[in-house]
C-alpha cells in the first residue's frame, strides 16, 4: 500500500500525530487495539522522512504549512 502526502499535508499530520496520539483523550477514541498498529507506523514513517522536524525554523515551516493548506479546505471544518 502506498498513501502519497505533500510536504506541507506530511508536516502538518505528523505535529498532529505528536501531540495527539498519546494522550488519553485521543486513546479512548481507539476503540480497535489493533488499528495502533497502522498509527505507529504513519507516525514512524512521517518522522524519518521530514527533516523539517528538527529544524530550528520548525515553527515557522509548520505555520506556512498550515497556511498554505487551509484555502484548499474551504469552509470545511469550520
Amino acid at each position: 500500500m502506498r498513501i502519497e502526502l505533500s510536504q506541507d499535508q506530511a508536516l502538518v499530520l505528523s505535529d498532529w500525530m505528536d501531540r495527539v496520539l498519546h494522550t488519553k483523550e485521543f486513546a479512548a477514541q481507539v476503540d480497535d487495539r489493533a488499528v495502533w498498529s497502522a498509527l505507529f507506523v504513519i507516525s514512524g514513517a512521517l518522522e524519518t522522512s521530514l527533516p523539517a522536524i528538527f529544524a530550528a525554523d520548525y515553527d515557522e515551516q509548520l505555520e506556512a504549512a498550515r497556511e498554505r493548506l487551509l484555502p484548499q479546505l474551504g469552509d470545511f471544518g469550520k
